[in-house]
């Protein structure tokens, strides 16, 4: 049994990816303040926050699988703006290919989780 939200895989991976957006939008415009980089930070939030708020009803497997759908919509959703920050110019191609890569790999463990958990677990 998992002890705890803080002990999946995902929760660790999106906090960790959470903390580098929330570093790498601090280097976008200021006029981007209340658009991309609010936009960028409250996506990548989502994903943490949505396995948390749902490993607390882990014993309904719909339940915690409705906000896993839920943290993998907001992966989606920060994927897009990473994209976007670089088409703008806001991240290089090495930031760009390493939150690229990042989130992929989230999104799949994300994907599997949801397909995989059991309310026994």
């Amino acid at each position: 049994m998992v002890e705890g939200y803080k002990k999946l895989e995902v929760y660790q991976i999106s906090y960790k990816l959470t903390l580098k957006i929330y570093e790498v939008a601090k280097k976008y415009p200021t006029d981007e303040l209340y658009g991309l980089t609010s936009q960028i930070r409250r996506a990548s939030m989502s994903i943490v926050l949505n396995i948390a708020e749902g490993y607390g009803r882990k014993d309904s497997a719909n339940e915690f699988k409705h906000f896993l759908r839920n943290a993998l919509g907001s992966c989606n959703e920060t994927r897009a703006l990473v994209d976007m920050s670089k088409d703008l110019g806001y991240i290089d191609e090495a930031e760009y290919q390493l939150l690229k890569g990042e989130y992929e790999i989230l999104s799949k463990k994300l994907y599997r989780l949801k397909e995989n958990w059991k309310a026994s677990f």
